[in-house]
């Protein structure tokens, strides 16, 4: 079994298997030539052989243990019918969904596939051309952090328009999360079929729910998609990641069923180990792999900064189910050669 299944079905092991987020990006110089060739980033995310490409980048330079589908969250408001355009240095654009009349705009989830089967394409031809010994890692975003976007039209700092209508009219604002919790269900199936290993939610938002709201909107629409996932496909593992959650991570693990819990920069691993590790947990939950931390700015800095603390994190996660990441993605003033430096310190 490959190293990083191997800790998500519940193995310690010494050198913890490692990967990052955003390991494909704007750090990497050959990415920058891609993407010029693409001609913008919407249509590099559906051109499977350039979005394949992108996705081994990494994998060829630094031989990371897992490759992460080169896509974005956005995709799947997209394919719901909803405008998205992103704008050079200020981010995605969308036409907004402000209300429950709104949403009758969106279209069926059986109609997505239209937009979203070069996706599944990338997918397939990653799981031929990734070497034998390297887990390809589908995702989406969570409901309530694609949800933030469909409603404000774009990336906010409170997420104030989507946090505005569920306390307005939390009964119409689920209809919404129901319909984003259905597509992904479908999509992240689909990736599945497609060829992928292991799917992770990103729920980059969820730090701004107060603990009642993320409870119905960040853990309950979490578990509807591990369930069905789990269902139709049980030997596919999820990874969650309620970034920002603080305490609400121990909820969220237990609640939601996923297989491991991505950590962020401001989450102790000590805090983690001790509350959801399968050392640590509550009769009848078998506990979770841990997934995280580093501060991305390591990445930034380097030195032995970087090292020095590398080393203590997996020294303090030793014989628990460990993945090394970051707390959130790579930066694109990044060094690649602090990425080699991280490598040397995790793998020795």
């Amino acid at each position: 079994m490959k190293r990083l299944l191997r800790v998500l079905d519940g193995e310690a092991l010494d050198v913890p298997p490692i990967w990052l987020m955003r390991q494909a990006g704007r750090y990497l110089p050959e990415y920058q030539e891609v993407r010029a060739q693409a001609g913008s980033f919407l249509e590099l995310c559906y051109n499977p052989e350039l979005a394949e490409e992108v996705t081994l980048q990494p994998i060829r330079r630094f031989g990371f243990d897992a490759a992460i589908l080169f896509a974005d969250i956005l995709l799947v408001p997209h394919a719901l019918g909803q405008e998205l355009r992103f704008v050079e240095g200020e981010g995605p654009r969308l036409e907004p969904v402000r209300d429950v009349a709104e949403i009758g705009r969106l279209k069926p989830v059986d109609e997505i596939d239209a937009v979203l089967k070069p996706v599944y394409a990338t997918v397939a031809r990653l799981a031929r051309s990734l070497p034998d010994e390297v887990t390809l890692i589908g995702f989406a975003g969570a409901p309530w952090t694609v949800a933030t976007y469909m409603v404000a039209g774009r990336g906010t700092p409170d997420q104030g328009p989507a946090r505005g209508w569920m306390y307005r009219d939390p009964e119409g604002f689920a209809q919404l999360i129901d319909r984003i919790t259905e597509a992904t269900i479908h999509y992240l199936g689909r990736q599945i079929e497609a060829g992928a290993e292991v799917v992770k939610l990103f729920d980059s938002w969820a730090g701004s729910l107060a603990p009642e709201m993320f409870a119905r909107f960040s853990i309950e629409p979490t578990r509807k998609i591990v369930t069905a996932l789990r269902e139709r496909y049980p030997e596919v593992p999820v990874i969650g990641f309620p970034r920002g959650a603080g305490a609400m991570y121990a909820d969220f693990a237990q609640a939601t069923g996923v297989a491991a819990v991505a950590l962020d920069s401001a989450v102790p691993l000590g805090w983690a180990r001790r509350t959801m590790s399968p050392e640590a947990t509550a009769p009848g939950w078998p506990g979770v792999a841990l997934q995280g931390n580093l501060d991305p700015m390591l990445m930034v800095t380097g030195g032995t900064a970087l090292t020095e603390t590398a080393k203590r994190m997996i020294a303090s996660m030793q014989g628990t189910p460990y993945i090394f990441n970051l707390g959130h993605g790579i930066t694109p003033d990044a060094d690649p050669a602090h990425v080699e430096r991280l490598l040397r310190a995790v793998r020795g």
